[in-house]
């Protein structure tokens, strides 16, 4: 069951502005990147659910950061189905997010009272989604759309929130042409945390990224409130 209610993690989204994206067959490698983002002050991370056997993999992780991580809130994406939704819920996801939109999904999540998030590419499927009961759309993927397609949005649907995910990188460049468009949030996977020159993990440097990527995310807010 989750954690969080659907309310909670939608404004503790729009406080933040950022969702990191990880995942990795390996739980002992989660376990550090989540304890790195958290120290870094990320308190969401959506694992997005690619491999075989990926439940599994969040089941221990999710039992890791309620016993470790007190007020991480670990959501599951790349959910296709309401099957697949379904199952992420019963482990305790505290938000499902999709890259199409699909009522099933929607129906299953409401039903529990858990966020969900869908991708959307266009004002219709956007108004559908909030229809559905959606409080923050996925734009995606939004290195297609990027910030002018948000702007344009923003201008009849005011009251629409977004986040981009795929497009966006952790400079205060790229970060404040999103912002500055209106956007709520961003997600982030690789550019975020990324791997070494060797094929690995720096948790120390994950830490650093996601700290100044919150501050550089703060700074902008400050500056154009």
């Amino acid at each position: 069951m989750a954690q969080f209610t659907r309310i909670e993690v939608a404004q503790i989204m729009k406080d933040s502005g950022l969702v990191p994206l990880f995942y990795h067959e390996d739980i002992s490698v989660c376990k550090a990147v989540l304890k790195a983002c958290y120290d870094g002050g990320a308190r969401l991370l959506e694992f997005t659910s690619r491999g075989d056997f990926a439940h599994d993999v969040f089941a221990d992780l999710i039992r890791y950061a309620i016993k470790e991580l007190p007020g991480m809130i670990l959501g599951v994406g790349s959910v296709t189905d309401s099957a697949g939704a379904s199952l992420y819920m019963h482990l305790g996801a505290n938000f499902i997010v999709t890259p199409v939109l699909r009522e099933d999904i929607a129906n299953v999540c409401n039903r529990r009272k858990v966020f969900w998030s869908p991708g959307c590419g266009s004002l219709t499927e956007i108004t559908k989604a909030e229809e559905l009961g959606c409080e923050i759309v996925k734009l995606f993927p939004g290195d297609i759309y990027g910030p002018q397609f948000v702007r344009a949005i923003k201008g009849p649907q005011p009251w629409t929130s977004i986040m981009p995910t795929g497009g966006v990188s952790p400079t205060e460049e790229n970060l404040t042409s999103w912002f500055l468009s209106g956007v709520t949030c961003v997600g982030m996977g690789s550019q975020l945390i990324a791997m070494d020159s060797d094929g690995q993990f720096d948790y120390n440097n994950i830490e650093r990224v996601i700290r100044n990527t919150l501050k550089i995310i703060k700074k902008i807010r400050e500056i154009n409130q």
